[in-house]
């Protein structure tokens, strides 16, 4: 082929660029370690030398490292080096993080600190459009998958970000950083932003609500990078007002917050929790409602600048697209009533490759991208979100939504937790079954809950229900309904 003349651009360096600005600015806190930007990009330097010296440009680098120094300096310099990082949960069973590190054919595995006297060439700088990360999906509807992003990609995320007024992250800010780094949500929306801002990133490597709480105090912590689950225990502790007084931002994704913690947590700070959407595979914010109504309870927001967003029947009929109700005269979308629900489809330059090692399920031709979630907007053009496409019920061919029937019971004032699955049935094909936790003495019973539930939600959408002792989890929160 002709030689276009164009040259590929090199990637972004993140710690490169936040030394040359403030070299001098505090970097990193983990217990009584701090780290400033210049001495982290001689670490990362080091780091990148030692893992060019054992590995082929391009070779994938298994991360068995937590939310410490040691997993940043890993991190980046896999990146500044040219390979692929592949971060994991060290929490993994064996079985998992074997089928991890075999899928990703990884030449070398980090479980410790690196030989950060590093020696060797300096590697060669990687292209924008280079392969950056694997991070391997949580395997809640099966075995889990290697999300190909590249360093444009994990930049996109940040510059789509940064078109927010007032800024979400700032360079002044100081960060907890206690969402999982092997997590999309911890590893980029969390660490990234610390380094893309040159701000300073305090570590915590296991969440507990009485530690992070005194981390936020101590370190004066402005912005907390949070799951629900978080959220929800800060609550429960006392002195919970006082510790954070000084957090300005407060972020919550991963998993579906639940509307009377929003409203607790705006009660005892005078602060509403801003709202993301995204997954693994689009680095990866899609929606917030910081671009919408801060303060609104139960909305995903609105797509970041820069991502294209619309709402698709299973026809593949369009019925939302970035706010604007479609044109398509035949569509039932009622102005101020919303949109009926339909699967998010998205385009725009934080979207990944596909999975490894073939790119397949990824964007098509023209950059569009299905989610597999379901949402709807409402009166406002705001977007709520449903359910996956997956969970699905169909009870007599009617659509049974398990968030739905969710968040009735979670307004239950006994009611800790719940789970709807689809079982078989030998009359309407399949019903909604809840998984319950609950507290009281006496606790609700089965058919009180059902009563309740019949108040509320039709009768074809009425769940059986069973108390359960806990609900299995994944490390960030979202209950494993597979295992169920």
């Amino acid at each position: 082929m002709p030689d276009s003349g164009l040259v590929e651009e090199p990637a972004r360096d993140p710690v490169a660029e936040a030394a040359g600005r403030r070299p001098d600015r505090l970097a990193l806190i983990a217990g009584d370690t701090v780290v400033t930007w210049a001495e982290l990009d001689t670490r990362v330097s080091a780091a990148a030398r030692w893992i060019a010296s054992r590995t082929a440009p391009g070779d994938r680098v298994a991360l068995l490292l937590g939310n410490t120094v040691e997993f940043v300096v890993v991190y980046f310099g896999t990146l500044r080096a040219g390979r692929v990082a592949v971060p994991l949960n060290p929490g993994y069973t064996a079985d998992e993080r074997e089928h991890a590190i075999t899928d990703s054919g990884a030449a070398l595995i980090v479980d410790g600190p690196p030989d950060t006297a590093g020696t060797g060439d300096t590697p060669a700088v990687p292209k924008s459009n280079d392969l950056a990360v694997l991070l391997y999906t949580s395997g809640t509807s099966g075995r889990p998958k290697g999300a190909m992003l590249t360093h444009a990609a994990l930049a996109a995320n940040h510059d789509q970000l940064d078109r927010i007024d007032p800024p979400v992250v700032g360079p002044d800010d100081v960060v907890l950083l206690a969402v999982p780094f092997f997590h999309a949500y911890g590893l980029n929306t969390g660490l990234g932003s610390v380094a893309h801002h040159a701000a300073t990133g305090v570590l915590a490597e296991r969440f507990d609500p009485a530690d992070s709480l005194e981390l936020i105090a101590r370190h004066s912590v402005t912005v907390a990078v949070g799951v629900p689950g978080m959220y929800q225990a800060w609550l429960g502790r006392p002195g919970a007002a006082e510790a954070l007084r000084g957090v300005r931002t407060a972020v919550c994704g991963a998993a579906p917050l639940d509307t009377g913690v929003a409203t607790r947590f705006r009660e005892l700070t005078g602060r509403a929790i801003l709202i993301g959407y995204g997954l693994t595979e689009t680095a990866p914010v899609l929606t917030t409602t910081a671009v919408s109504d801060r303060d609104k309870r139960g909305s995903i927001g609105r797509p970041l600048p820069g991502v294209e967003l619309l709402l698709r029947t299973s026809s593949g009929s369009e019925l939302w697209r970035d706010g604007t109700a479609s044109v398509d005269e035949d569509l039932e979308v009622a102005g101020s009533a919303g949109t009926d629900p339909g699967e998010i489809v998205v385009r725009g330059p934080n979207l990944f490759l596909g999975y490894w090692p073939d790119g397949r399920e990824g964007p098509g031709p023209d950059g569009w991208w299905p989610t597999g979630d379901v949402a709807y907007a409402d009166g406002d053009g705001d977007l709520v979100l449903v359910d996956r496409i997956g969970e699905l019920i169909l009870v007599n061919g009617f659509n049974v939504y398990p968030a739905e029937i969710e968040r009735v019971l979670m307004a239950h004032p006994r009611v800790t937790g719940v789970a709807v699955v689809g079982v078989p049935d030998t009359v309407t094909g399949q019903r909604p079954h809840a998984y319950v936790t609950v507290i009281g003495d006496p606790a609700p019973t089965p058919t009180e809950l059902q009563v309740y539930c019949a108040t509320r939600l039709a009768r074809f959408k009425l769940p059986g229900v069973e108390l359960v002792d806990g609900l299995p989890r994944t490390v960030i929160g979202k209950v494993r309904k597979r295992d169920l």
